[in-house]
């Protein structure tokens, strides 16, 4: 009986050991995919940076080759896929990137730029809106959709948007040039000037162009005595 109770002990323990065994070995399987997978999205990354989009999306396909899962995959392939003028194949991608994960604000945002160029700006407007209701501090988010509404020809709508972007992010240079022109067409040409010469602080390099702008509108401002 206690050979036999043995035996039985022996069976369990080598039974046990290969579970073991086998766990170990599906846990080094999984490390080794998603190491696999980390790489090639961060091989994406790089290549994108680079400019070599081919390389990119080809990257973030074997990301998600191995990982169909991966929201930010999707989300990169898609946003390169924009760059290279694949409209239609970005906005797929950026949508199973928020199928995926539905508080992906990075992804609405993406989708939002690549509608816009689409002429979709209610669509963009929509996705922007989505961004920033995941991320309140999304300036780029404020200020892309105040551009989607400046085109839609809703001046005072722009402005609220350029505004909270920059109280977001005091440094972003497009949203006080863009308040600028939307201050420009509504008549406000003194705010206009204002952002124009704000954006120059910040990028010196627009300097030639944002003054000759700023010295057009100055001969429409009124003298000073005739104020």
């Amino acid at each position: 009986m206690a050979a036999l109770l043995s035996r039985r002990v022996f069976i369990f323990l080598l039974v046990f050991v290969g579970i073991a065994v086998a766990i170990q070995g599906a846990l080094f399987f999984i490390g080794y995919m998603a190491r696999e997978e980390t790489e090639a999205y961060n091989r994406g990354v790089d290549r994108a940076a680079k400019g070599d989009l081919d390389g990119a999306i080809a990257d973030f396909s074997k990301a998600i080759e191995i990982n169909p899962n991966y929201a930010k995959a999707y989300g990169n392939r898609g946003m390169a896929r924009q760059h290279k003028g694949d409209f239609d194949g970005a906005i797929a991608d950026l949508s199973k990137a928020i199928d995926i994960n539905p508080n992906l604000a990075e992804a609405y945002f993406g989708r939002g730029l690549v509608r816009r160029k689409k002429d979709d700006l209610g669509g963009a407007i929509l996705d922007y809106t989505k961004a920033i209701d995941i991320n309140p501090n999304y300036a780029e988010a404020f200020d892309n959709r105040g551009t989607a509404r400046l085109k839609e020809g809703d001046l005072d709508g722009a402005i609220v948007d350029y505004s909270k972007a920059i109280d977001i992010n005091p440094n972003l240079a497009g949203a006080y040039n863009n308040r600028g022109i939307a201050r420009q067409n509504k008549g406000d040409l003194d705010g206009a000037i204002a952002d124009y010469a704000k954006t120059i602080k910040l990028r010196p390099d627009l300097k030639p162009s944002l003054e000759r702008f700023i010295q057009e509108i100055q001969k429409k401002l009124p003298k000073q005595s005739d104020r």
